[in-house]
């Protein structure tokens, strides 16, 4: 359960970062960054989970 919900917490921040490095380009460059950074959250929240044993 505490898996899921690193990797809820990696993709909120990781979505939020890629959108604020986009946004500076431009609207859909903020979308496609935010998905990329929501997938390298979702990456590290379930590596986190797996280096910790939650």
């Amino acid at each position: 359960m505490l898996g899921k919900m690193c990797s809820f917490i990696g993709a909120t921040i990781g979505g939020a970062i890629g959108w604020w490095a986009g946004n500076y380009v431009g609207f859909m460059t903020a979308f496609m960054v935010s998905m990329v950074g929501t997938g390298l959250g979702i990456y590290a929240g379930r590596r986190v989970a797996q280096n910790y044993d939650i």
